[in-house]
């Protein structure tokens, strides 16, 4: 934690915090600082924030922020009171003009005495041109922290975007590590219920007779060492929503009882005998298949119709190969604001490794990867020597049949990766060599190497 001397702080009372503020964030000339108050009124709006948005001081002082920047829903200073504090989250506010730009968004809110929201400053840094070179923005969506650009995944986001809106129970199928709770999270923030609880369980994590506890709550006495009354995720989430992760785990015994808040909407605490009516909306969500689990007679097929009102499916990272790119520069990116380490380009060898890996554990072990990297390794470029040993074994993860079968491809040396990014970029000669990881230079001497031509090859092109 920073720290001042009682002189700084008296020099600080004698020159005017205001004045160091506005002289602290001058200085910042590259993003925008602003302050905003419990009600998202603005208070603050640097010099740097009227260059960024066209918006100057006068102009916004005063007015709701979430307003002013056109904010998309769950971007607003306000949501603040509830994170405490964001660090590089994208967002997409408006200039003047009405244009969108991209920034990395870090904030800190600050709380009174009683601990209520008392307002919040941020800072936002537009997205540099280097980091949108691939086209990382372009034709790809970022929606509650789900980003792809992945026709199943875009059609997953539409589905999302839909049902949000009802109040349809929602099963989401997917391996670890594909974002199933930040879907379950994205549901409850496009749905009308935002503003209640939203609250997750991990139906493996626990015993029967914890699970049941945890979710149903129990009166004082109901066993021993039930000291004092317990209040269950039901009846916490009231109004709101209850992610059950991993709910193919669920116990056969407490089976039955989900399935009567699902029809009925009550349900009675463990050791009680009162009847509690609830409004809460479920989403689920497992690796397994419960149509199996069903026939296997592991679980009741009452209770599968009843979760999988709407199935969504995500699919594993290995399979999403326009999305592994997508989502290394963006890791990447998010590490450069807040390392020591900057990295602005990938080796091909290592380029090639990293498409060519199956990753078992999906979104989740690339970012676990991107971290690694960046402990390990040092200098501008990101090589193979900084990626975990399985990466650097001699040859690369093998792709599963399936994939191959529905005519994925592994790269077999430099020409394939070039064709492969030329194709993957339409053949954008800039986007294409951060692609491959090389520079435009380095790119297109490779590209005559091969004697591969962009605009022959490969339709719109833009050389």
């Amino acid at each position: 934690m920073s720290q001042s001397s009682p002189f700084f702080n008296r020099w600080l009372s004698r020159i005017g915090p205001d004045q160091v503020l506005t002289i602290l964030t001058d200085l910042l000339d590259a993003g925008a600082v602003f302050a905003v108050d419990a009600g998202g009124k603005v208070l603050f709006w640097s010099k740097g924030a009227e260059k960024l948005f066209g918006l100057t001081a006068e102009a916004v002082l005063g007015k709701p922020c979430a307003e002013t920047l056109g904010c998309e829903e769950g971007q607003d200073p306000c949501g603040l009171a509830e994170l405490g504090s964001i660090k590089a989250q994208i967002v997409n506010p408006k200039r003047a003009n009405g244009e969108r730009v991209t920034c990395y968004r870090t904030a800190r809110a600050f709380f009174d005495a009683n601990g209520e929201f008392a307002g919040a400053l941020e800072f936002l840094r537009p997205q540099a041109a280097s980091e949108t070179a691939l086209g990382i923005r372009e034709n790809s969506e970022s929606f509650h922290g789900i980003l792809t650009r992945d026709p199943i995944m875009l059609e997953a986001i539409k589905i999302i975007r839909n049902v949000a809106e009802t109040e349809a129970t929602v099963l989401i199928r997917g391996e670890s590590g594909t974002g199933k709770e930040l879907v379950a999270r994205a549901l409850h923030q496009e749905s009308p219920r935002h503003q209640r609880p939203f609250l997750a369980i991990n139906c493996a994590a626990l015993s029967p007779s914890l699970l049941e506890s945890e979710l149903f709550g129990h009166v004082k006495g109901a066993f021993t060492g039930a000291l004092r009354q317990h209040d269950g995720l039901f009846q916490r989430a009231h109004g709101g929503t209850l992610f059950l992760d991993e709910v193919a785990e669920l116990p056969l015994e407490l089976q039955a009882k989900l399935l009567r808040v699902l029809q009925e909407q009550s349900f009675t605490p463990v050791g009680g005998d009162a009847i509690l009516n609830v409004d809460v909306r479920i989403i689920a969500a497992t690796h397994r298949s419960l149509r199996e689990e069903t026939k296997a007679g592991r679980f009741r097929e009452d209770l599968m119709y009843r979760l999988r009102v709407v199935p969504v499916f995500l699919p594993p990272l290995r399979e999403r190969r326009l999305d592994v790119n997508l989502l290394l520069w963006h890791s990447i990116g998010l590490h450069n604001l807040h390392g020591r380490r900057h990295v602005d380009s990938i080796a091909p060898d290592a380029m090639r490794r990293l498409l060519d890996y199956s990753w078992p554990g999906n979104v989740r072990e690339l970012i676990n990867v991107v971290e690694y990297a960046f402990a390990v390794g040092r200098g501008n470029e990101l090589s193979l020597d900084d990626l975990p040993p399985e990466f650097r074994e001699v040859k690369p993860a093998a792709i599963p049949e399936t994939q191959a079968a529905a005519g994925h491809k592994t790269f077999r040396g430099e020409a394939d990766l070039i064709r492969e990014a030329l194709q993957i970029t339409g053949g954008n000669l800039e986007a294409a060599a951060s692609y491959a990881g090389m520079s435009r230079a380095t790119f297109w001497r490779k590209r005559k190497k091969y004697n591969i031509d962009p605009v022959a090859d490969f339709s719109g092109a833009d050389g």
